[in-house]
């Protein structure tokens, strides 16, 4: 998948409390900014045995935080590092692709509760909304809120919605959901306030697999609609 220019500045350097340090590639949603921070985050994790005091690098949506003890590690030492793996990393191609997924989704009815919603905000056909939503292929940014949640962009701009005004007490598991430029996946039944458009039968968290994960940051993911 080719990935839209990144965002035109210098990634920044903050602190962030006394014991680590940010580097923000983009203050925007960016498929290279992405793939940027995860390219650094792994150089960081290759270089971290031979610094002193450096902990493990955890690459974000366009970001990357560097945690490090600062009783074993300057931070004026540490921004020399971050300098020379920046310019290591962006000398490179976009991140190697990961692995294709294709998720079957039943859409709309009781399993996507919000799709006729989705379909009325953005002027669209319910039908509309399926295939455009199902058309574009995704990069799996980062996971969080809960084990094996993946946010996945981009989503096209006209399905770019702000959350719901209230969010749902429970969601269930497998629900497919958007929200502003991201879509994803609810790997559990928990609160969400992301529209939600369909649902897979998909197993996106089970601690019985070598990695819990279905999904892993730079993987790709086509949803299928049944």
């Amino acid at each position: 998948m080719d990935d839209p220019p990144a965002a035109g500045h210098a990634p920044r350097i903050d602190r962030l409390g006394d014991a680590a340090l940010i580097v923000t590639f983009s203050d925007e949603l960016d498929l290279r900014a992405n793939a940027w921070a995860r390219r650094a985050a792994a150089e960081l994790e290759v270089r971290r045995p031979s610094v002193p005091g450096l902990d493990t690098a955890v690459p974000g949506h366009a970001s990357v935080l560097v945690p490090f003890d600062p009783d074993r590690c300057a931070e004026e030492a540490l921004r020399g590092l971050l300098a020379e793996v920046l310019d290591a990393t962006g000398r490179s191609e976009a991140a190697a692709d990961g692995v294709l997924h294709e998720i079957s989704v039943r859409y709309g009815g009781i399993e996507g509760p919000d799709l006729p919603e989705v379909a009325a905000r953005t002027g669209m056909s319910e039908d509309q909304v399926v295939a455009l939503h199902a058309g574009v292929e995704y990069r799996v940014l980062v996971l969080g809120f809960v084990p094996g949640f993946p946010y996945l962009g981009v989503v096209p701009a006209p399905l770019d919605l702000p959350r719901r005004a209230t969010p749902r007490v429970r969601v269930p598991a497998g629900s497919v959901a958007i929200a502003g430029r991201q879509t994803g996946i609810y790997p559990f039944e928990t609160p969400g306030g992301w529209h939600l458009i369909g649902r897979t039968e998909a197993l996106l968290w089970d601690v019985r697999r070598e990695h819990p994960a279905l999904l892993a940051p730079g993987d790709r993911v086509r949803f299928v609609p049944r």
